[in-house]
């Protein structure tokens, strides 16, 4: 199944629509309503896909088999749920000379300031990149429980005429950070009560923006990867990530490594903001002995936290993702 959700990932990218202005800023360009074009009903992004599926593949049995993958993880009733109930828009901002793309979600009525969840998605450059399809299955159900989520693509994704692209940690979390800029013009944003959130790769720009603002309250990992360096003898692949996106990687490579490993400085971590650790236990990506090692870690240094194992899951917690919304949700509304 994982590959079909790749492929329906990459036929998804980019969206554009109508202009919903989310954000009160004039600072913020192009804010588009994500339920338009070809996501402005059901059919017409099924259709998109069918279309696509045709070209693509010979095997009609291959190609029923796709549709109806699609239908039993998306499903017209879900889309219009979300559809009736969330506002969405992706948008554009700018940090430090870079355009860098952007999305906001929140619920469409609500009698009280909402939570503000800055999410930090995995993945590298295009690679990763949150389109629709991973909206609706990751973030769509955490953002329909009272929160706003606001998260950045990071520079260079989805931009080929970027002044600078994604360093995997580096100055790219410049982006992260300067969503805060822009929440308190979200209307219904309540600013007294933010968290952060990002998975696989994201667990670690939690981490180093964490270093860089104050006001945060509260955040949470999902196969996070805390120690990269560690981390080459789990999967040494990584290492041509780190090759191509790090710079002067070959001839710092420890350093720039430690610089992005929350392990390397977990003594820094502020006592007063509680971590929860969500992993599946057979992930192949990023092993579950980063968390089960930061946990520790935070152990030591008396650092609030909680770590969830999920025993026969993997990377994308397949297996028990509502139940790790559910965990995400619990953790958000009892620590914003």
């Amino acid at each position: 199944m994982k590959k079909y959700l790749l492929i329906t990932a990459i036929a998804l990218s980019p969206f554009t629509g109508h202009t919903s202005n989310i954000i009160k800023n004039d600072k913020i360009e192009e804010q588009n309503n994500c339920f338009t074009s070809i996501f402005e009903n059901y059919d017409s992004w099924r259709g998109f896909l069918e279309n696509k599926y045709k070209k693509r593949i010979k095997s009609e049995e291959k190609r029923l088999k796709k549709l109806s993958w699609f239908d039993s993880s998306f499903g017209e009733e879900k889309f219009n749920y979300y559809k009736n109930n969330l506002s969405c828009s992706t948008f554009k901002y700018f940090v430090d000379g870079n355009a860098v793309e952007g999305f906001v979600i929140k619920p469409k009525t609500s009698t009280e300031k909402l939570p503000i969840l800055i999410y930090n998605r995995g993945g590298n450059g295009n690679y990763g990149g949150v389109v629709f399809g991973s909206m609706m299955h990751n973030l769509f159900p955490i953002a329909n429980e009272g929160f706003i989520i606001v998260g950045s693509q990071y520079r260079g994704t989805f931009n080929k005429m970027a002044v600078n692209s994604d360093e995997f940690g580096g100055d790219d979390v410049h982006d992260v950070t300067a969503l805060l800029d822009y929440v308190a013009d979200i209307e219904g944003a309540d600013t007294q009560r933010i968290g952060m959130y990002g998975a696989s790769r994201g667990g670690m720009q939690t981490h180093l923006a964490m270093k860089k603002v104050t006001g945060i309250k509260a955040i949470a990992t999902i196969a996070g990867n805390s120690d990269l360096l560690k981390g080459l003898e789990y999967r040494p692949k990584m290492e041509n990530v780190y090759k191509k996106r790090i710079p002067d990687y070959e001839k710092n490579k420890i350093s720039e490594l430690e610089k992005r490993s929350v392990l390397s400085w977990v003594d820094e971590l502020s006592p007063n903001i509680p971590i929860l650790l969500l992993h599946g236990e057979n992930d192949k990506r990023v092993s579950v002995k980063h968390s089960i090692h930061l946990a520790a870690a935070l152990t030591e240094h008396k650092i609030p936290h909680k770590l969830v194992i999920y025993p026969d899951d993997d990377h994308g917690l397949r297996k028990n993702r509502e139940s790790a919304n559910k965990e995400l949700v619990t953790w958000f509304k009892t620590n914003l």
